[in-house]
């Protein structure tokens, strides 16, 4: 597809036939003027080294020009591409735990909700950092590949609940080493996981995780959301119980959380109503030294002015040595008799 990203300077080409009109006026005007003084074969006698076609040829050289010129700064763009932009930043992905105890409203709104929103805020504080997401359940998935795309990042938050994964549970250790095998592999910068959990359901083994992760230089970071008290599971039809009837309370399994932060020699918070938790993680954050990470931004629109502007440089450049006279070198040279 071809469009001009200033469209509105096009409206500049109307100049070219009021140079036109202009030039022919000037022209007849000087004829006019040379007819007062005698007959033009006579004058052409008197001024043989006058070369009127050379002046309109410098004249129509111009005006290409000048059209060239307004086609130049329109921008004319065509087809699209994809620009690698070298930035200071680091790598983090996120992992986030969207089994059912995630829906608790025992911090507001809910569990999840309130992981969102942190996420989301998370995002906003980025800027030449690249981001992914996992979600994970009895299984872990990824949501976002690792990106420097926040706007993409924060519409995909928007999508996540417990629906989405089928195998119930806390598949901690699978977030983990699926979080790891996501980073870009020919980046230098440093790499972290945040994990936000309640840490209930413990399936696999994630403090092993952790610490395999913190030996590769992989940083990770937990943020334990929840009330340890405990608070019920809601459901469309009140809230869950076990098989015998009896109402399931979930609880923050903050030792766990906190064991699984110190294997992976990275910061522990608990996430309540207040933003300490967000504050916590970010000045972690802050700490971790930026690098230059490669970031693919895509273009839809691959700029093709440089073709119009060569045109319009040669054609400069072969007006100026063009004269107005005759060279009297080259008058002299008849190849046909």
């Amino acid at each position: 597809m071809f469009r001009f990203e200033h469209a509105n300077y096009l409206y500049l080409l109307l100049i070219l036939p009021v140079l036109l009109v202009l030039f022919i006026y000037y022209m007849r005007s000087k004829k006019k003027a040379l007819k007062k003084f005698g007959n033009m074969n006579l004058l052409k006698a008197l001024m043989p080294e006058v070369a009127l076609k050379k002046q309109y040829l410098k004249f129509w050289i111009l005006f290409i020009c000048t059209g060239l010129f307004i086609l130049v700064i329109a921008g004319p763009q065509f087809g699209s591409k994809l620009e690698v932009v070298k930035k200071q930043g680091i790598e983090v992905i996120v992992c986030l735990d969207v089994s059912n105890s995630m829906l608790s409203t025992d911090v507001n709104p809910s569990r999840l909700d309130k992981a969102k929103l942190i996420l989301s805020r998370l995002v906003d504080n980025l800027t030449n950092d690249k981001i992914g997401l996992i979600v994970f359940a009895g299984d872990a998935y990824i949501q976002l590949p690792i990106t420097s795309d926040y706007v993409s990042a924060k519409m995909f938050l928007s999508s996540i609940n417990p629906s989405m994964i089928p195998t119930q549970g806390t598949a901690i250790g699978s977030a983990i080493n699926l979080a790891e095998k996501s980073f870009t592999p020919s980046e230098n910068s440093e790499k972290t996981i945040i994990i936000i959990t309640d840490g209930e359901d413990h399936e696999d083994n994630s403090v092993k995780a952790a610490e395999l992760s913190a030996k590769k230089g992989i940083t990770v970071n937990v943020l334990g959301i929840g009330s340890i008290q405990g608070s019920p599971i809601p459901t469309n039809k009140g809230y869950f119980k076990d098989k015998d009837g009896n109402m399931v309370l979930t609880k923050l399994n903050e030792t766990m959380c906190q064991e699984i932060a110190v294997a992976g020699k990275g910061l522990y918070a608990r996430v309540d109503n207040t933003n300490n938790a967000l504050k916590a993680l970010q000045k972690e954050l802050d700490k971790k030294t930026k690098s230059e990470v490669e970031n693919k931004v895509y273009s839809s629109y691959d700029e093709k002015y440089r073709i119009p502007a060569w045109i319009l440089l040669f054609l400069l450049v072969l007006e100026f040595f063009i004269l107005d006279r005759k060279n009297r070198v080259l008058s002299k040279i008849k190849l046909f008799s």
